[in-house]
């Protein structure tokens, strides 16, 4: 059996495809870097981290992006006649007014680790564009119509236009298909295929949150044929959380959707896969919240689901519209693939996959070589910054165990500071630092909170600190967390309360964040970008399979 969800903390928004007896999925990355995290399996049940699309300023620029912007929902797909990977991926500027200003890119790959191609730009027509190739080698690209007039129904519709197969220029405006297929709302996340004669049209419904859905519709023709819409699939949703109807809201999150009755909540926004045997999987984004506040600290996670076809050429879900949280696994052998390192001690030539920054590229302040066995990161803005904060971090994969790093730093003003961070965004975030008090005329220790965009320094925190290397830890305990101290790695000391790991989610921090938990390390120079703090190891011990409640 497979146990969902099977890419675990934020990684939302999946998109899956196979190439031979290989499947490869890719998930949003918002204002991370590098960006667009692709997964890779052999069996639909264990999974890698292969490699990241965007990892250069010259593919994508993400500086100064709001939180919450930047690559949304990207389409991968393998064109065999091609011989390519195609990912084509929107960036999200701003949703200020209701103008979503997004831009959509095509870059391609013969190899899914890359080298990628330079990014084409194909249009602004609105997000979650997905790319289809047809049998015939013309290419079509699917998006939200996003709406902005007043006295129109908002969001909008479905929209298809036809790119060339070269250059990807879009061959005239994109025409509106479909209005979708639910009164739920929010249509969006488009993906094409074919199939007997039918082109599917697959989307999401109910916005990104407890009435969140996938539905499906068809039609002959792609453009929707002679009256040009797609025909709905009479048993929508074909996959949702809340399964009764309602009507649309515009709080995205819709709280009283939430179903007491399923493990997986959230479920929508999906992609399907055919396998070589006839088997069909379904990948789509789902919430794990904690009750009663409903908040989901990992974010936004990807689940599979097993589905099938009837008789009647329309999709369904194996056991109901409910998302299951075991999975039969299909009959593919079982192939173990590397898991992503608990401990990192620095000691290699580049960083993981797994490792991100907010914005900028974590080589630009990041240091393998400059001291043997540590990384050397070199101070920032503040962590509050969206232009450049020195954060290297990981994504929060579950609420309980340990991450504790070693840090040597020698903080000569107070506008010096490195440590240890949980981390939303910009705006909420919890900061374990060493740094230089000016109170104690000397180092100290102490914790930073930012909540909602209001900064509080815990002064009933600070400690003063010894001349050497000194270990710092979080320890996460459900839905609390607190940090420690010491200096033998042995013995070690709490400083400060327990915090409310609940508040680290896009349902606590308001509209329009939609990442996850982080945890990472970080340093800061308000005062010339050059103070550096060296980091020993980062050792990250978090219990998966421990449940959520």
């Amino acid at each position: 059996m497979i146990k969902n969800p099977i890419l675990r903390g934020c990684n939302p928004d999946p998109c899956i495809c196979r190439k031979g007896d290989d499947y490869y999925c890719a998930v949003s990355s918002f204002e991370w870097f590098p960006g667009i995290p692709v997964y890779h399996s052999r069996d639909l049940q264990n999974w890698e981290l292969i490699t990241n699309v965007l990892t250069d300023y010259s593919q994508i620029d993400l500086r100064d992006l709001p939180s919450g912007k930047g690559i949304w929902a990207p389409c991968l797909t393998y064109c065999e006649e091609d011989g390519l990977f195609y990912v084509l991926f929107g960036c999200m500027y701003s949703t200020n007014a209701r103008y979503h200003d997004c831009a959509n890119y095509i870059t391609t790959a013969k190899d899914i680790k890359g080298p990628w191609s330079k990014p084409v730009y194909v249009h602004s027509a609105g997000f979650d564009a997905s790319l289809f190739h047809d049998e015939d080698g013309r290419k079509y690209v699917s998006s939200i119509d996003w709406e902005t007039r007043e006295g129109y129904e908002k969001p909008g519709g479905i929209c298809v236009c036809e790119i060339d197969p070269k250059t990807f220029k879009p061959l005239g405006f994109p025409k509106r298909v479909y209005r979708g297929a639910t009164e739920r709302g929010c249509l969006e996340a488009p993906h094409i295929t074919k199939k007997n004669g039918f082109y599917y049209l697959m989307c999401a419904e109910g916005g990104t949150g407890y009435g969140h859905s996938v539905t499906m519709a068809r039609s002959p023709d792609i453009f929707g044929g002679t009256f040009g819409s797609y025909e709905p699939d009479p048993e929508n949703p074909i996959l949702t959380s809340y399964p009764r109807n309602f009507v649309r809201s515009a709080d995205h999150v819709i709280t009283s959707c939430f179903n007491p009755d399923v493990k997986l909540q959230k479920a929508g926004h999906g992609s399907y896969v055919e396998l070589m045997n006839g088997e069909v999987y379904l990948v789509h984004l789902c919430g794990r919240p904690f009750f009663p506040e409903l908040r989901c600290t990992l974010g936004r996670e990807t689940a599979i689901q097993q589905m099938e076809w009837t008789s009647g050429g329309w999709l369904r879900k194996v056991g109901g519209k409910l998302p299951d949280e075991y999975v039969k696994a299909p009959d593919l052998p079982e192939a173990v693939l590397s898991k992503t390192p608990c401990l990192d001690d620095f000691d290699e030539e580049k960083l993981g996959d797994h490792f991100n920054s907010p914005r900028i590229k974590p080589t630009d302040f990041a240091d393998l070589t400059a001291r043997k066995g540590y990384v050397r990161l070199r101070g920032g803005e503040s962590f509050c910054s969206p232009h450049c904060a020195s954060i290297l971090a990981r994504k929060l994969t579950g609420v309980y165990g340990t991450v504790t790093t070693k840090l040597d730093f020698s903080p000569e003003i107070y506008k010096h500071s490195a440590g240890i961070l949980m981390y939303y965004n910009n705006l909420n975030f919890v900061y374990l630092r060493k740094y230089y008090s000016e109170t104690l005329d000397g180092t100290a220790l102490g914790i930073v909170r930012l909540e909602r965009g209001e900064k509080t320094e815990l002064i009933q925190t600070r400690t003063p600190a010894e001349d050497r290397e000194v270990y710092m830890r979080i320890v996460l305990s459900g839905r609390e967390f607190h940090f420690e101290y010491g200096y033998d790695g042995v013995e070690f000391r709490a400083i400060g309360d327990n915090f409310d790991l609940t508040k680290l989610s896009d349902d606590y921090v308001g509209f329009g964040s939609y990442t996850g938990a982080f945890v990472g390390i970080g340093c800061i120079d308000l005062m010339f970008r050059e103070k550096t703090a060296d980091f020993d190891f980062l050792d990250y011990r978090i219990d998966e399979e421990a449940d959520i409640d």
